[in-house]
């Protein structure tokens, strides 16, 4: 049997004139030895299971920027997969993250997801936000943050096809960080987003080891839910992936 594997990659397009637009911030007291940027780019093998059940190929790339009050993200995902030259697996997600500190502690943030599937109900999903955060713990060890914000929904229904959802949602995230080691981390993040129609919610965990420099090995395991979908579909898609990480910067 022949077994042929398509990706397609989420273009990650990095922040026009994104250091001009914040030349007034105030000089760091003592400056990053590698400057304001950093990131990282992940490969590697996907498990999936719920409206698919296959083995694909999953890809990660992010981008950050952080000056001394305002921090900037902007990440993609894409995982592809073809069973018999045909496409079984097929999946989007690129976010746009900006905060500004109001304090060491608090801070205030807009957030752009987008989120593209052609196996669920939803064609696609758009979701923008704008709320508050809260660093709860921030030590070298622990970091606890959590996020409450409110915005908008734009959902593309896969039948009728056409269709559209447009609506008023709010958002509630968290993230914990656990550095275990000085090579080895943990991570969990929550976010639910949730309209009158339906609620998405998403949990991603993360175990990360490094190999040597800048090449890690990360483990991580994705939950998305929809809690309204088309009969005969899925409410749960689950992905399991081992990822070969490069990361540069900080």
């Amino acid at each position: 049997m022949k077994h042929a594997m398509r990706l397609w990659c989420v273009a990650a397009t990095l922040f026009l004139g994104l250091a001009p637009a914040h030349a007034h911030d105030e000089p760091a007291d003592e400056p990053e030895a590698n400057g304001p940027w950093s990131g990282k780019i992940l490969l590697g093998y996907l498990a999936v299971s719920g409206n698919t059940d296959s083995t694909s190929a999953n890809l990660e790339a992010a981008v950050n920027w952080d000056g001394v009050r305002w921090h900037h993200a902007l990440s993609g995902r894409a995982i592809g997969q073809s069973q018999e030259n045909d496409t079984t697996a097929e999946s989007y997600k690129a976010t746009y993250d900006a905060k500004f500190d109001l304090s060491e502690r608090t801070y205030v943030f807009g957030l752009l997801d987008y989120n593209k599937n052609r196996f669920t109900s939803y064609d696609q999903q758009i979701f923008e936000f704008v709320g508050i955060g809260r660093r709860f713990i921030k030590t070298d060890k622990h970091m606890l943050n959590g996020e409450l914000g409110a915005g908008a929904n734009q959902s593309d229904l896969a039948d009728p096809p056409g269709g559209s959802v447009d609506e008023f949602a709010w958002r509630a995230s968290g993230d914990y960080t656990w550095n275990i080691t000085d090579n080895s981390s943990f991570m969990q993040k929550v976010n639910i987003s949730s309209g009158s129609s339906n609620t998405f919610t998403e949990s991603i965990t993360e175990l990360r080891s490094s190999i040597f420099g800048s090449l890690a090995m990360v483990l991580s395991y994705t939950i998305r839910n929809n809690s309204d979908v088309l009969p005969g579909t899925e409410k749960t898609d689950t992905y399991a992936a081992v990822n070969l990480e490069y990361a540069f910067g900080r």
